[in-house]
């Protein structure tokens, strides 16, 4: 799984605070010395202001700035605190400002882009925190060493933590674009019996248009049009899915079958899921679809279909197609399942909805899917029409 859930981040976030509201009260009560100089109290300011560059908000400045700032800050004072504090030098040392350092390393080690950047803003932090215990050298060097060896055990944890996330950002990616990229393979696919399907119907109107040319000429101007049409639709199935390589064989659904093969998708569904309801409005019957679209349609309902069964197994079903002004519209949706899940019906953590995504908006469509009030999920898409052709009922 690559993301938290949301339950999970709130508690990392509140264990982060009470992380940093102990160390800073350390800081205050424990490690300040009264009978030193002014040094003694530098770390009730350095903790603060190097939560501050963790914590602003917003994302400027990036987060290789804030790195850069708090680890020269940091290796600054500790310079500064060696010349001028001398043997006055206990009880400067902030663990706040030491834990801080540690979380930018971190995430410096997860979301800077660039390699370069990355390694020298990670390499300055760790520096500056393993020097930070360095600042008690003058009145205890073997605790200060011991406490430097310390720290550079955090600094190698805080190493991996952030290369493990980067990782599994960087193995999401690769994996999104995977699921991408089989959903366009799968539309070429669709694509090659569509664009088979409508040059067969040119080719046998075309030879129909030569036999009658003759003996009934009056019906070569609608064969004409016919092969006009078909060409056109051809042409746009080829242009919304170009650049589309073929791989694998797959089952598709024959054009203009759409709404038989959602009955026996539903159908085969309701076997094993009883309360399961389908319901395709009259107006949507009579939308004329692009062959690419009827398989998306399809698609969409087998996706959010396999999500509840995999995710909610006892929630009620409602899958309605209709008519939106010019457009087709597909809802399904689902009720609250009576099991607690952890992944809800919209599938966070996978790429179903990703590739399907994908694929809608390949046939210039859209897809949505959200929570409904009741607890349960609600997955919609709409899918633009064909132009009505002249004496035909669309």
């Amino acid at each position: 799984m690559y993301s938290e859930t949301p339950l999970f981040r709130r508690v990392l976030i509140a264990a982060g605070w009470t992380l940093f509201l102990a160390v800073g009260l350390l800081d205050v009560f424990a490690g300040r010395a009264p009978h030193y100089r002014w040094t003694s109290w530098l770390p009730i300011v350095s903790g603060p202001l190097a939560c501050a560059a963790l914590l602003w908000p917003g994302r400027r400045p990036s987060t290789q700035a804030r790195g850069a700032l708090a680890a020269g800050g940091s290796l600054v004072l500790t310079v500064w605190i060696g010349v001028f504090a001398g043997s006055d030098g206990a009880g400067t040392w902030g663990l706040l400002e030491g834990v801080v350092l540690l979380v930018l390393l971190s995430r410096a080690v997860r979301t800077v882009p660039r390699p370069g950047t990355a390694t020298a803003v990670t390499a300055g932090l760790a520096v500056a925190v393993i020097a930070i215990p360095l600042r008690w050298a003058t009145t205890n060097s073997q605790v200060a060493i011991g406490w430097s060896l310390l720290m550079t055990l955090a600094v190698g944890l805080a190493l991996a933590w952030g290369l493990r996330a980067r990782l599994l950002e960087e193995q999401r990616a690769r994996d999104i674009a995977a699921v991408r990229q089989g959903q366009r393979l799968e539309l070429a696919h669709d694509l090659h019996d569509f664009v088979a399907h409508h040059v067969t119907g040119i080719i046998v109107q075309a030879n129909a248009a030569l036999t009658l040319q003759h003996t009934a000429p009056e019906q070569v101007g609608p064969l004409l049009e016919n092969i006009t049409r078909s060409g056109s639709e051809a042409l746009d199935s080829m242009r919304r899915l170009v650049r589309v390589l073929r791989e694998d064989d797959r089952d598709s659904i024959r054009p203009g079958q759409v709404w038989s093969e959602l009955a026996r998708l539903v159908s085969a569904f309701g076997a094993d899921h009883a309360d399961v309801q389908l319901h395709v409005a009259a107006a949507a019957r009579e939308v004329r679809l692009a062959p690419e679209v009827e398989t998306s349609v399809h698609r969409v309902v087998q996706e959010a279909l396999t999500n509840v069964r995999r995710h909610a197994p006892d929630a009620a079903v409602a899958v309605r197609v209709d008519v939106d002004g010019s457009r087709l519209r597909v809802e399904v949706h689902n009720t609250a399942s009576a099991a607690r899940h952890a992944v809800p019906v919209g599938g966070r953590g996978g790429f179903g909805l990703v590739g399907l995504r994908e694929r809608v908006e390949a046939v210039e469509g859209a897809l949505t899917a959200v929570p409904t009030d009741d607890g349960g999920w609600r997955v919609t898409a709409d899918f633009p029409g064909l132009a009505a052709v002249a004496g035909s009922p669309a």
